[in-house]
């Protein structure tokens, strides 16, 4: 499964790669881009809990 998401929050490339790790941390593959604010997820996950992972980082989903 695979999955766009639009990312409200993100200040610099930086934070983009502070999402693909926590998401990595959580067992979730992920690819954030921060000039476009997407972020787009593959394979088996919970949005619920990629949506609490991104709110505990500052990160909003839209």
């Amino acid at each position: 499964m695979k999955k766009s998401y639009k990312v409200k929050g993100m200040d610099c490339t930086a934070c983009a790669k502070m999402i693909e790790l926590d998401l990595e941390d959580i067992g979730v593959k992920a690819s954030c881009n921060y000039l476009k604010e997407t972020l787009e997820v593959e394979g088996e996950f919970d949005e619920e809990k990629i949506k609490q992972t991104l709110k505990t980082s500052g990160y909003t989903i839209i």
